[in-house]
């Protein structure tokens, strides 16, 4: 299996309500996209996230479905439309679990 994390740190000024509708569009992803195990995000509630506020935690099946994930027309339309548009940040982390 493979976790793929990513950790968001927002623009100045994005409102609360594109956030969540990042989020809500992030949590819909699993049933638009095969490979996807199990899908979680959310807010940073522990103050030591270094600015970044958002996490979205993916596990996949294997890194074949980790490569088709990407650049999936649903993933694509949130991280066009919503994502890169809203970011100051993005840091992204892929590894396999044993």
């Amino acid at each position: 299996m493979i976790e793929h994390l990513v950790l968001f740190r927002w623009k100045e000024g994005v409102s609360e309500t594109t956030i969540e509708e990042v989020m809500r569009r992030l949590r819909a992803l699993p049933q638009q996209i095969e490979g996807i195990l199990e899908l979680n995000c959310g807010r940073d509630f522990s103050g030591r996230s270094k600015g970044y506020t958002h996490a979205l935690r993916v596990r996949f099946v294997n890194r074949q479905a980790l490569e088709n994930y990407g650049p999936h027309p649903a993933h694509q339309e949130v991280v066009q439309k919503l994502i890169l548009p809203n970011t100051a940040d993005i840091l992204a982390f892929d590894f396999q679990v044993e």
